[in-house]
């Protein structure tokens, strides 16, 4: 029968075998990854199966903070590093691997789990739905309109209303990134903390993956007194026409705002840069103000549209009195959860004042899954569509309606962050 348990520090490499083999990667591991991967599972939760003594699937999770609606920060249990290799599939490894996480990061409290879904239909079945959307844009810089003579409409250094951008190097973004990513994450519902290990990483300390960092363009956005108020990664290719033509491509790999003072300049600083006639925007959300920074709105069109981040719910009570809610209201709700986690009935009362959550036998008015009630607890799904599409059963007319008003957000939930 095959093991299935934490691992040992001398089963790294074979665990990083088969990490590497189920992702399609080269399953060499060197000294480097191996040194570095060590430090990345320092703190978190690493587990696989075994089978005649060889790691055949590999699972990992480690302590986070994902933004609820209103910026409060809670407990997640983040999920990552999930392979089976494919000698070993349907063979029910990956359903004892995460029952016995979700199980361990619900005695410890945690209130929901997150992860980053490489397939659509593995995750329904343990109780994760997909809680948030993300949006690439490909801009057609020659289309966009912009003026570089004039500051603030090309990305000259110096901006409109006294800001300034300049370029910066590894070190300064591992300095000033952190503060300015936790002034984002802690306003963005559906963002999530990233630990010193996603900066060392991102910034050249560590690899990623085996593989060798090469250095990006870092620059960062300053407003009049100074304050870093925006900062961008981004990387170039080297493309040119027959007619000795640029057509090089600026590839975002992430992009940091606080400000729409510094989205705008920043976003405008990339279609700004000597021979770039193309800007791919990285992942954002699915409302960004991007397009309409632009004059002409049409340059930027939408490359990739996909969910991204999904939750699953681990404990109904804490997850929805940690939120707010705009407009007040109460609504009984029946969890339905096959895994025993987080099901029962359960009495929303919500104000914008703030809101309880409590069981109750009072008669259900929606009855859902726990995946579902995941989906909308961010506020980006719309009950009344779920109840079209069947996946959720309302037990009193206008109910659907109801859980709309109270859940429903004007501004759409994003996360950044891959993991």
């Amino acid at each position: 029968m095959t093991d299935v348990r934490q691992i040992t520090d001398a089963e790294i490499p074979d665990w990083i075998r088969a990490l590497n083999t189920g992702f399609l990667r080269p399953p060499t591991v060197s000294d480097r990854h191996l040194a570095d991967r060590r430090t990345a599972m320092a703190g978190s939760r690493t587990s696989g199966a075994f089978d005649a003594g060889r790691c055949v699937a590999t699972f990992r999770s480690f302590d986070q903070e994902l933004t609820a609606v209103g910026g409060a920060p809670v407990r997640a249990d983040a999920i990552s590093n999930v392979a089976v290799v494919a000698t070993h599939r349907r063979r029910g490894l990956l359903t004892r691997l995460i029952g016995d996480d979700l199980t361990a990061a619900k005695d410890r409290g945690d209130v929901v789990a997150t992860l980053i879904a490489a397939e659509y239909r593995i995750y329904g079945r343990y109780g994760f739905g997909p809680a948030t959307t993300t949006t690439e844009w490909t801009i057609d810089v020659p289309r966009a309109g912009l003026d570089p003579r004039r500051p603030g409409h090309g990305g000259l250094a110096d901006t409109e209303g006294g800001g300034r951008i300049d370029l910066a190097d590894p070190e300064e973004v591992r300095k000033a990134g952190p503060d300015l990513h936790e002034r984002l994450r802690l306003a963005q519902p559906g963002a999530v903390s990233r630990n010193e290990h996603w900066w060392a990483t991102d910034t050249g300390v560590l690899e990623s993956n085996g593989r060798a960092w090469t250095e990006p363009f870092y620059a960062v956005y300053r407003a009049a007194d100074g304050t870093v108020e925006g900062m961008v990664s981004y990387e170039a290719d080297d493309r040119w026409s027959d007619a000795k033509q640029p057509r090089n491509t600026a590839s975002v790999n992430w992009l940091l705002a606080v400000t729409p003072a510094a989205e705008r300049a920043l976003w405008h600083y990339l279609c700004s840069i000597d021979w770039i006639t193309q800007v791919k925007s990285g992942w954002r959300a699915p409302d960004d103000l991007l397009p309409l920074l632009l004059p002409d709105p049409r340059a930027a069109r939408v490359s990739t549209q996909a969910d991204w981040l999904w939750v699953r719910i681990l404990d109904v009570v804490q997850a929805l009195q940690a939120r707010t809610y705009d407009t007040a209201g109460t609504l009984v709700v029946e969890v339905v959860d096959r895994a025993g986690l987080a099901g029962g009935r359960f009495l929303l009362d919500a104000t914008p004042d703030g809101a309880s959550c409590t069981p109750t036998t009072r008669s259900a008015e929606l009855t859902l899954d726990v995946a579902e009630l995941a989906t909308l607890w961010l506020g980006d799904e719309s009950a009344g569509r779920l109840a079209a599409l069947g996946r959720l059963r309302e037990e009193r007319a206008g109910a659907a309606r109801r859980a709309d008003a109270l859940l429903r957000t004007s501004g759409r939930p994003w996360c950044p962050d891959m993991f």
